[in-house]
């Protein structure tokens, strides 16, 4: 089932914006809220405008977009959004909900795959992302954006 033109009052996307674009989805979702709906996104962020050369290779990688606070506000305003709110999202987002659930499940995953080298490399980025993460978490996090439709 589909929407039609300017049938939702609100899009809510947690952690997705970025396998598509920030820019791209601003743009395109608009089309389905009314006039006055909302749009509310998690979106990966540099916090600072300088970084170790290090975590802006990797983010850069692993979402080419990656940028900061105020140009993604910028880029909402440019898509026809009135910026509502803009809040990184605690630390302990990233550490209690993320980081630390992920270790049991990736012992259990490396086990049940033992020597499929796809699973071995899966998990060792999952592991590289949160040694960055501590290393560098002052540098970036995830940024909830919430804009109004003009």
């Amino acid at each position: 089932m589909g929407y039609g033109n300017e049938e939702l009052d609100l899009i809510w996307s947690e952690g997705a914006i970025a396998q598509t674009g920030f820019e791209k989805n601003l743009n395109y979702w608009k089309g389905f809220l009314k006039k006055g709906g909302y749009i509310a996104v998690t979106y990966e962020s540099w916090l600072t405008d300088e970084r170790p050369a290090e975590i802006e290779k990797w983010w850069v990688d692993a979402v080419p977009e990656i940028d900061t606070v105020g140009h993604n506000i910028l880029i909402m305003q440019k898509a026809g959004y009135v910026p509502v709110a803009a809040f990184t999202l605690p630390e302990n987002c990233w550490t209690d909900n993320y980081f630390v659930p992920q270790k049991a499940r990736q012992e259990e995953f490396l086990k049940k795959h033992a020597g499929n080298k796809t699973v071995e490399a899966f998990i060792a980025f999952m592991r590289q992302e949160a040694e960055l993460y501590s290393k560098y978490k002052e540098y970036y996090g995830y940024v909830f954006y919430i804009g109004r439709k003009i």
